[in-house]
């Protein structure tokens, strides 16, 4: 038997279990962010990520496990992306007009992705995600809420209220921008970003003059 047909008999070596759980959330994220959750399903997943589709089951107890971890994974990565306004310096006001712009910059670009993780109708282990991630956002904005307050840059305010408001504000008057049905041009982005930004900076002022 030559080397050649030796290759052929050997068993394919297995792919380390961090690498396939890897290349199963990957499928999943890419699938949710071209067609949202409906149409990530798990032989749908399972064809992108080139294995069986029994085989997510050894690394998910469900569908609904696979797309919360999914929802995470995406969530993770834009909440930090928000969180460097934070720990940023310049006025408060000036941070969080900037972070409100660049969620929605961020979402109208990664439109059907955006969609998905802030409105799409989901399964309850998804919403809970949901929840947890909102609670994050609304921590980011009360750090900067607390450090204009104590600038003198703002009046008191309970910034745990206040940021909530403003996740609530922020995000549900994408629904209808983000909504697989709509369309937004780059100069629409950037008209709905000044829009959203400047409400989310006059709710937080109280009154105070600028």
């Amino acid at each position: 038997m030559n080397q050649d047909s030796l290759a052929l008999t050997r068993p394919r070596p297995r792919a380390p279990k961090a690498e396939v759980r890897a290349r199963i959330l990957d499928a999943g994220r890419r699938i949710v962010a071209e067609g949202g959750y409906a149409a990530a399903q798990m032989t749908t997943v399972a064809r992108r990520a080139g294995i069986a589709t029994g085989t997510i089951y050894l690394y998910f107890p469900s569908k609904a496990d696979l797309l919360a971890e999914v929802f995470r994974l995406a969530a993770s990565h834009e909440v930090a992306v928000i969180a460097e306004y934070a720990d940023g310096s310049g006025p408060a006001l000036n941070r969080i007009g900037e972070a409100v712009r660049t969620f929605v910059r961020r979402a109208v670009r990664g439109r059907r992705l955006a969609y998905a993780l802030i409105a799409e109708p989901v399964d309850p282990a998804v919403e809970a995600e949901r929840i947890v991630f909102k609670r994050a956002y609304a921590d980011i904005f009360a750090a900067i809420l607390r450090d204009g307050i104590a600038a003198g840059e703002l009046p008191p305010q309970d910034v745990d209220v206040s940021a909530a408001c403003l996740i609530g504000a922020f995000t549900e008057a994408l629904v209808g921008p983000l909504s697989p049905e709509t369309g937004t041009g780059r100069g629409e982005t950037e008209q709905l970003a000044d829009a959203i930004a400047g409400f989310c900076v006059r709710a937080v002022m109280g009154g105070k003059d600028r």
